[in-house]
């Protein structure tokens, strides 16, 4: 049966062959696609991943529009170097802690985030003190290689003197364990560590900038089209798809996938079985809130324009 759905990658032909429940369950559920963005950026964090300790060891901020993928990225990474045991040393080793900055940036707040993320969860009324010096010693003991720091932007939710407080808790970690950091966030993440000099002096920028109608996009249509679960051939190919997709997602990652997913999933539903340009008029469709409203904004643009 395989063989009917010749139009399909390999090793996605199998799924075409599913109940249309199975495959709509199928589209729903998160997988990693190899982006160009993505692949570059973590290199940039296997590079840091084996960086000798020195002085002023090197940290990276990866910002860009909220949806472009960040924590998709940063997870990966974390997959890709999960926590172990060690039989033979008895200890416990993981290579990268990832933790989500609190919605209060208090010092304690960050630190219970901490230990939460090695998977500590016996430390309650301990002074700051003894939970920064715990935090410390447990992630030494650990090996820890990189720690990582998402949604560094809530850290502006707080005073101007919390924030300082924040920022030199960054610089001490970095300073006394000797690892770098990994910093993820909005473009008000990037504005948040330059008030910092010395702290952005340490920093390299890389930036997920949004897709536009060039040749990267239409690799990742042609991706689109050879794993998408549908038992007919679809026309991502053609210019008009690829204006529509650009338009209703205004090139953010996030969208463009909660966008494809939904047609394909209508295509399922209609009997369709493929897409094109007509699939994103389909006024079913589920779609994310800002394609919605880019769909109303052009049609309120044709009513002046016939009026």
């Amino acid at each position: 049966m395989t063989d009917l759905y010749d139009h399909l990658f390999p090793a996605y032909r199998e799924q075409a062959g599913l109940s249309d429940d199975e495959r709509i369950d199928w589209l729903r559920r998160d997988r990693w696609l190899s982006l160009p963005q993505s692949e570059a950026a973590l290199g940039r964090l296997e590079d840091l991943l084996t960086y000798p300790p020195r002085g002023r060891m090197p940290c990276l901020l990866l910002f860009g529009s909220t949806g472009m993928g960040k924590s998709e990225i940063l997870n990966r990474f974390a997959e890709l170097h999960a926590t172990r045991y060690d039989k033979n040393a008895g200890l416990t080793i993981m290579p990268v802690v990832m933790v989500q900055m609190p919605p209060q940036p208090t010092e304690e707040e960050f630190y219970t985030e901490l230990m939460l993320a090695m998977n500590y969860s016996e430390f309650d009324h301990i002074s700051l003190r003894s939970l920064r010096s715990l935090a410390r010693r447990t992630l030494g003991e650990f090996g820890t290689k990189v720690l990582v720091l998402d949604e560094i932007d809530k850290m502006l939710a707080g005073s101007p003197r919390q924030q300082r407080i924040f920022l030199n808790t960054i610089r001490f970690l970095t300073n006394d364990l000797r690892i770098p950091i990994v910093c993820a966030g909005t473009e008000d993440a990037r504005i948040a560590i330059l008030t910092d000099p010395n702290l952005a002096d340490r920093f390299a920028a890389f930036e997920l900038s949004p897709w536009r109608n060039d040749h990267a996009l239409r690799q990742l249509m042609a991706s689109f089209a050879g794993l998408l679960p549908l038992r007919r051939p679809s026309l991502l190919d053609e210019a008009e798809v690829r204006q529509r997709v650009i338009a209703l997602s205004e090139g953010v990652t996030g969208r463009i996938f909660r966008l494809m997913e939904a047609v394909a999933i209508a295509a399922i539903r209609s009997g369709r079985e493929m897409i094109d340009a007509d699939s994103f008029d389909d006024e079913q469709l589920l779609l994310p809130l800002v394609s919605m409203q880019v769909i109303a904004s052009a049609k309120r643009a044709l009513r002046r324009r016939a009026a």
